[in-house]
């Protein structure tokens, strides 16, 4: 999950702090401090998370671009200017653009504004922003909510009670709401000074940036690891009171599958498995750099060293063409695969299915699974040429009504255009004729599509009208009767309108 640290760089920011009465810091310094903090810990515990730096007063400046590389981006916050106003729209207008162009929309992000709780003033100020939200047309609408899944962070270089002063919390906390309102905004407690930032800036890795380390076990085999990112808490929405379910810590191997069979199944998230004994090996054998934490260990990183089994899991997923079933907690599964990012590299990766006993419906429950050789004979047969899945479902559905769906106009035509032809063929076609024109009927009133009847009994009209002299006299009696009932039904009228109702063919003279 990428973040965008969003740095305010006003004149705000420049005000002086005194720190035990001696020496005087600018609240910017302080800030600094605290996001120097936030890398450091990042590349120690969250070396794969991409990071950019944005500064921003009445214009926003893309600092670092989305990097890996923490020494860059705290070299570019000792290089801090200080710029003018804070115009924190566009600031906001910035963090779509740079994240859209990277990640599209499709990728989560987490965005940290680091202010000083100082609105601006006038036109772009927040206050501003937020009073004129529903008086803008469709060309200058704020940019929350962003069109990507987004996790907002607000940290403020100033105490509550500062804050309170003013109308600043109350634009922060309108702020987080519309940004999705999944996020925090944290205040400094007690006077500003570097300790009390430190705590501050400390709460947010705690929330959002502490890693998740758990166990890998496989029968007696066992391996520490790092998942990133952190798994999120699923909240299930068909129980009767939904309770946030997390990923436990004890991860269980209930099984192998090849990938033929699981095919592509739908998840939730997907995260990256790294060994934790793998990580301080490649510390002390390696470079120690992001890319040789992407790759499967070497031999020469794991010379002299114990053996790992999430290493020998990796491997064997890879060769064999397989995934592993884990189990993440009562009744939620999930699944470990390798995947490769290039022709040499390839990471150990975790899938989570949505939580329940058979969240594939084609593999059944998962709980039912079993080993191959525990079956009466092989269900994939003697040279592997057949496979027992997809289960068949026990009660065989009935698909017998033909029901009528226009997902498309193209759909709609077809059946317009069928009942013409037929209008057209009469009256040797006249029972296939009130069959399509029963069906289309039927259709229309069930979706309140009043208007289709209308325009359809227009066209049998128009028909009508341009049968040739030599058309069968019974043809125009037959089209102007049906075209007379589909006004009839359009009408609303519940003695023509019923959905039961079928429009039988008109009895006349020239009826054999």
């Amino acid at each position: 999950m990428p973040t965008v640290v969003l740095m305010d760089v006003s004149l705000s920011m420049t005000r002086p702090v005194s720190l035990d009465g001696i020496e005087e810091f600018q609240r910017k310094n302080l800030a600094v401090h605290g996001l120097n903090m936030l890398f450091e810990h990042m590349a120690s515990n969250y070396r794969l998370e991409f990071t950019a730096l944005m500064a921003f007063s009445s214009l926003w400046e893309l600092l670092v671009p989305f990097t890996r590389d923490y020494n860059a981006l705290q070299e570019a916050l000792s290089n801090l200017e200080d710029y003018d106003k804070t115009c924190l729209e566009l600031a906001l207008q910035g963090v779509s653009s740079v994240v859209q162009q990277e990640w599209g929309n499709g990728c989560p992000c987490q965005v940290v504004l680091v202010t000083d709780g100082s609105l601006g003033i006038g036109k772009g100020s927040l206050r501003h922003s937020l009073q004129t939200l529903k008086h803008r047309g469709d060309d200058k609408k704020f940019p929350l909510p962003y069109p990507f899944p987004t996790k907002m962070f607000i940290l403020c270089v100033a105490n509550a009670e500062e804050l309170q002063m003013t109308d600043a919390m109350e634009n922060l906390e309108e702020l987080l709401r519309l940004s999705g309102g999944d996020g925090q905004i944290f205040t400094v407690d007690g006077p500003l000074c570097m300790k009390s930032v430190q705590a501050m800036f400390g709460m947010l890795i705690d929330r959002a940036y502490s890693p998740f380390h758990a166990v890998l076990h496989c029968g007696n085999l066992s391996s520490d690891v790092q998942v990133f990112p952190r798994p999120e808490p699923v909240v299930v929405d068909e129980e009767v009171e939904p309770i946030p379910r997390a990923v436990s810590t004890d991860l269980e191997i209930v099984g192998f599958i090849e990938i033929a069979d699981i095919s592509s199944p739908p998840v939730i998230s997907r995260h990256l498995v790294l060994p934790i004994a793998v990580n301080k090996e490649v510390d002390e054998v390696g470079t120690g750099t992001t890319d040789e934490l992407e790759e499967e260990p070497s031999a020469s990183q794991m010379a002299g060293k114990s053996p790992n089994f999430c290493v020998l899991l990796h491997g064997s997923l890879k060769v064999e063409g397989m995934v592993a079933l884990v189990q993440l907690g009562p009744e939620w599964f999930g699944m470990l695969y390798s995947q490769a990012d290039s022709k040499k590299k390839s990471n150990l990766m975790m899938s989570l299915f949505e939580p329940g006993s058979d969240p594939l419906p084609w593999l059944g429950k998962i709980s039912h699974l079993g080993p191959v050789s525990e079956a009466a004979e092989n269900p994939y047969g003697e040279d592997d040429s057949k496979s027992p899945f997809p289960l068949q479902p026990q009660v065989k559905r009935s698909y017998a009504q033909n029901v009528t769906v226009w997902i498309k106009a193209s759909g709609l035509q077809t059946d317009v255009q069928k009942i013409l032809r037929n209008a057209r063929k009469l009256p040797d076609k006249t029972q296939t004729f009130y069959k399509e024109l029963n069906r289309l009927r039927k259709a229309a009133l069930a979706f309140g599509f009043w208007e289709l009847l209308k325009g359809v009994a227009e066209l049998l009209e128009r028909e009508c009208t341009m049968l040739p002299d030599s058309a069968h006299p019974d043809a125009a009696f037959q089209l102007s009767h049906a075209a007379h009932q589909l006004k009839l039904a359009s009408s609303g009228d519940s003695q023509y309108a019923a959905f039961d109702h079928n429009i039988v063919p008109m009895h006349t003279d020239f009826s054999s």
